[in-house]
């Protein structure tokens, strides 16, 4: 698939076949997060690939299973938010957020070395090794809809962090980024609806 549209059939999937992806597949999917640029040059990044069906549902264990809309309305609340496309976003997606990664063809849980603690970084560029990891996720999002498989990612909160940490017992100076939930979408599977923009709206030509 060209490029560019690869990159603009990227989407959020959270409804799956049950369909597992292979092994090659998985690889090949990973080599090109390894293509990404790495804050030191040293791609020091893990991954941890549950496939086993079991060990899903011990390592998801944490995440939150039933959400209720009123809920979800007093959290949107909180933030003031507003906009009826990025509530609407929320309301539809929140309540996935366990089905998705016990139904994905593949789970994935991306570790990066992180020097220093991450939520107390003494300086901007101390957050480097947190940056870098993304761009290798969103490498992997980007080489996965080119085979037709789409994902999604969440960030796990602190409670589910040191019960992933416990059941891997990782480097202590490596950290989760998010559960990475991989598959080929469910028959009728939509993508939520996106806040529309303007490219030219976001570009700023030698001032703000």
């Amino acid at each position: 698939m060209e490029t560019y549209k690869a990159i603009e059939s990227r989407k959020s999937i959270r409804d799956f076949k049950a369909q597992p992806i292979r092994k090659e597949t998985i690889i090949k999917i990973i080599n090109a997060g390894l293509q990404a640029p790495s804050n030191n040059h040293m791609r020091e990044w893990e991954f941890v690939i549950v496939q086993d069906q079991a060990t899903r549902v011990k390592i998801i264990d944490k995440v939150q299973k039933n959400y209720k809309k009123k809920d979800i309305e007093t959290w949107l609340d909180s933030w003031n938010s507003t906009d009826p496309i990025q509530r609407e976003s929320y309301l539809e997606a929140v309540p996935r957020q366990y089905t998705m990664l016990l139904t994905a063809g593949c789970l994935i849980l991306p570790f990066f070395r992180q020097p220093g603690e991450l939520l107390k970084p003494k300086s901007l560029s101390s957050l480097n090794s947190f940056a870098s990891i993304w761009c290798c996720i969103e490498n992997i999002l980007i080489a996965a809809s080119a085979d037709g498989i789409y994902g999604v990612t969440r960030i796990p909160f602190p409670a589910e962090i040191i019960h992933i940490k416990e059941f891997f017992n990782p480097p202590t100076d490596y950290e989760i980024a998010c559960y990475l939930a991989l598959g080929y979408p469910a028959d009728g599977a939509e993508r939520t609806k996106q806040y529309p923009f303007k490219t030219e709206d976001k570009i700023h030509w030698n001032t703000w």
